[in-house]
């Protein structure tokens, strides 16, 4: 069935607009919360990106450590940014289509940020867009929960956005295993 098949498959990023880009791979927490944030790398047009084992995942230029307050950290923020639903399901559809699977199984996946907005990912650059199932252990559901709670810890000053960004996007599994609920 292909629903199991794509399950498994947590990230299928599409990175494009990212070309050429990747460097080395940066550790999700390599420094200590009290250095200085890392410079992100940036891609074509001065576009800021995390690098990743994936590649360059394009960020929201608007959000940075500086601007949490002004951004993120406003209640609505994301429907401010958030693409319309068309665009979104155009997107969606052309990756089922891509992946070999029936657009007819659309709602049965989400169209997934992977730097979610809440944490300054890009709304619209297709390096930050995958599909992702929405229900099982590898889901958007429980995906949604870890960015909810990153995005509260940058919001308290308790974790850097460049750490949260780099966490979320180079495995999100193992930052939901290192942020877990009630962290």
């Amino acid at each position: 069935m292909q629903l199991r098949w794509i399950a498994g498959l947590v990230l299928l990023p599409a990175i494009v607009g990212c070309a050429g880009t990747r460097g080395p791979v940066t550790a999700p927490h390599a420094a200590p919360a009290s250095a200085p944030a890392p410079a992100p790398a940036v891609i074509a047009a001065d576009l800021p990106c995390v690098q990743t084992g994936h590649g360059c995942i394009p960020l929201n230029p608007d959000v940075t450590q500086h601007t949490v307050k002004q951004t993120i950290c406003v209640p609505g923020y994301t429907a401010t940014v958030r693409p319309s639903s068309s665009y979104s399901n155009g997107v969606k559809a052309k990756l089922l289509r891509e992946h070999g699977i029936d657009v007819s199984m659309m709602r049965y996946y989400e169209l997934d940020h992977i730097v979610p907005l809440a944490l300054g990912g890009h709304p619209r650059k297709p390096g930050n867009l995958s599909l992702q199932p929405w229900d099982g252990e590898h889901g958007a559901i429980r995906k949604d929960q870890l960015e909810r709670r990153l995005q509260i810890l940058v919001c308290r000053e308790e974790l850097r956005l460049s750490d949260a960004q780099s966490c979320i996007a180079e495995d999100w599994e193992a930052c939901d295993a290192k942020y877990p609920p009630g962290f």
